[in-house]
């Protein structure tokens, strides 16, 4: 064989090599981010049931994917979808919605009600929910949700089929001991009329 055609082999062969390896890194965070759009809208701004991603704490997002893919945390989708994704690919998701500005959800809501929920947020939740519940500290933002997936939430944390942080579940314990379950969807009407 020629040194020329050696050295075309080994060139043909070197570009193989590096395009299987250029195959096998990881996409991009946009591009991984980009596959949960059908469900939770254009960079995280869900404009259905399903929850926004846009704005939440890249930890938050990061526990949640992994509550997922272990079963920890029920769902009906999340925990097959999760299961897709490594540890490095959820990090980058999560790095990606938290630098996403969150559109919040136009809807209706009860003026009477929100009103009493804001009494109640800043009594309440507050604390772990800042600014109107638009800062999260440990959990994910309420403030422009769905009103329909923050009702079911809390539907799944009253029922225990999914757990409340301690902190949680102190608060929501206080509020329903001193008020009535009508506190809850007061507080949902004031997180949905976030807008």
């Amino acid at each position: 064989m020629g040194s020329t055609k050696l050295l075309q082999n080994m060139v043909l062969a070197g570009g193989l090599a590096l395009s299987a390896t250029s195959m096998a890194a990881t996409p991009s965070a946009a591009m991984l981010a980009g596959t949960c759009a059908a469900c939770h809208g254009t960079n995280g701004s869900s404009v259905a049931v399903i929850p926004s991603l846009a704005a939440a704490p890249a930890e938050y997002f990061v526990e949640t994917m992994k509550a997922f893919k272990s079963g920890a945390r029920k769902a009906t989708v999340m925990d097959r979808v999760a299961k897709g994704y490594s540890d490095e690919e959820i990090a980058l998701m999560g790095d990606y919605f938290a630098q996403q500005k969150l559109i919040p959800m136009k809807q209706g809501f009860d003026k009477t009600k929100l009103n009493q929920g804001k009494r109640l947020h800043d009594k309440y939740c507050e604390k772990c929910h800042e600014e109107d519940g638009r800062k999260p500290d440990v959990g994910g933002i309420l403030a422009g949700q769905s009103m329909m997936y923050l009702t079911f939430s809390m539907d799944d944390f009253l029922s225990g089929e999914r757990e409340m942080e301690k902190d949680m579940k102190k608060k929501v314990n206080e509020m329903l001991k001193e008020t009535d379950k009508s506190s809850i969807e007061s507080l949902i009407h004031f997180y949905g009329s976030q807008q």
